[in-house]
């Protein structure tokens, strides 16, 4: 199986597929990611269209293209086939799957993908999936079957979708934050992400003005695993940046770890300044520097 790398994962910013002037603001600014969207962004008359300024983008923008990642539209509708084979000789650096129900999804995913890639040059399994896992009622059964499938490289969650899906009238409460069913889709999402080895990355926060809001959730959320947030307006993206980026402090802090444990080999705990340190600490030290070579 081809090894799939990835740039940051920091910031995903949406923007339609149908409008050139939007996918060129976000392509110039600093989202890790920029997701061209042919699915919840395009009316359904506007996707042939969208489809073709999409993977002309991608075409005019061959330099950037290991960010310009393409969310298509659902394996259960219409379009998935029509945009797979207008985006794919444009070479796009990803792809994200929405309404995903489970593993198999994937499978069928890089079926379609697959010949797709020999057809236009692209080594076969070399495209990465991130893929959208609580977007309907029975996908929040299903977000620990991801381990081991084709070209995953991140788990993402939604909760508009699925408020749709289960008949909900809205899915925060008067305070601003998720109701339960939808806090339970974050959990289920980054509990499936860690299982599966790939980055777990939140929902969107739909107030774009509300920054210092995003700021605290962005922060909350990385503090419980998240690696990366999606953004829709490109005001969001440098809060994200900010927020999923080690501050010097925590990157003092895992070194001074990782120093304190190879100079006790076979320690299972250590005394430190902070308190007690056993070999968690060091697993999440390595981690937090494993997110500087990202």
């Amino acid at each position: 199986m081809t090894v799939i790398t990835s740039p940051k994962m920091r910031s995903w910013l949406f923007a339609p597929g149908d409008s050139a002037r939007k996918m060129e603001k976000a392509a110039g600014g600093s989202a890790d990611i920029v997701l061209l969207d042919l699915e919840d962004a395009v009316a359904i008359e506007q996707k042939p269209e969208a489809r073709r300024m999409v993977a002309e983008f991608l075409t005019a923008n061959a330099s950037e293209r290991a960010r310009l990642w393409v969310r298509i539209n659902p394996l259960d509708g219409d379009f998935t086939k029509a945009d797979l084979e207008a985006i794919m000789p444009a070479k796009p650096g990803g792809i994200m799957l929405p309404k995903a129900e489970g593993g198999h999804d994937m499978e069928t995913l890089d079926a379609m993908l697959t010949p797709l890639e020999q057809a236009h040059g692209i080594e076969p399994g070399s495209t990465p999936v991130a893929v959208l896992v609580t977007e309907t009622a029975a996908a929040m059964f299903t977000t620990g079957t991801y381990k081991g499938t084709p070209r995953l490289a991140a788990m993402t969650w939604g909760a508009e979708d699925l408020a749709d899906s289960i008949g909900a009238m809205g899915n925060t409460a008067e305070d601003g934050s998720y109701r339960p069913t939808f806090e339970l889709a974050r959990s289920l999402c980054l509990l499936g992400a860690a299982s599966a080895g790939v980055p777990a990355l939140e929902t969107i926060m739909a107030d774009f003005r509300d920054l210092d809001g995003l700021k605290t959730r962005a922060e909350m959320v990385r503090r419980d695993g998240y690696r990366g947030m999606m953004a829709i307006h490109p005001a969001q993206v440098d809060v994200i940046n900010a927020a999923f980026t080690p501050s010097v402090e925590e990157i003092a802090e895992a070194r001074e770890i990782i120093e304190l444990f190879a100079a006790n080999p076979g320690a299972g705990t250590i005394g430190w300044r902070k308190g007690m340190l056993d070999r968690p600490h060091l697993s999440r030290a390595q981690q937090l520097l494993a997110q500087l070579d990202q």
